[in-house]
């Protein structure tokens, strides 16, 4: 299906590229083409926004991360909380060299499903950083998590 429409869009105006004055014309970039390259355009432009808005930093009371391009969404996890502390990555990620960090918390909420409890997502997760600053940061916040747990003893 897809062929068929690319084909009807792209050589659907083919026998009319060559006008009556003999010279050649794009009539065959209708707007369809238009409107997609325009989308890349914006999705690609949406991507490096969301990039250069998305923070994090490790303060002395806890792991903050800051995100959002229009809505600004600010998560702050003491480090008393912080449960685990894990490292995901999938082959698309493997093949860029990169990795997701999961800052699992204590109290972060879990979907209840039928046989199990699955939980619902990390509260501090960090898509797409590098393999070593990911390990880096997990080992660094999981010596910060025992040391505030220690000192609260």
């Amino acid at each position: 299906m897809f062929l068929s429409i690319w084909s009807s869009a792209f050589l659907g105006d083919f026998d009319e590229t060559l006008n009556n004055s003999g010279e050649f014309s794009f009539s065959f970039l209708n707007w369809s083409w238009v409107i997609i390259l325009a989308f890349l355009v914006l999705c690609f432009i949406w991507a490096k926004l969301t990039y250069h808005f998305y923070r994090y930093e490790l303060l002395d009371t806890g792991f903050r991360k800051e995100s959002g391009v229009i809505y600004k969404k600010y998560v702050t996890v003491p480090y008393d909380r912080i449960q685990n502390v894990d490292i995901n990555r999938g082959i698309l990620a493997r093949i860029l060299g990169l990795s997701d960090l999961n800052i699992q918390t204590a109290g972060a909420s879990a979907t209840v499903s039928r046989y199990r409890i699955m939980g619902g997502g990390a509260e501090g997760r960090l898509p797409a950083v590098s393999m070593a600053v990911a390990e880096q940061l997990r080992d660094e916040l999981i010596q910060r998590a025992r040391q505030s747990k220690n000192q609260g003893l």
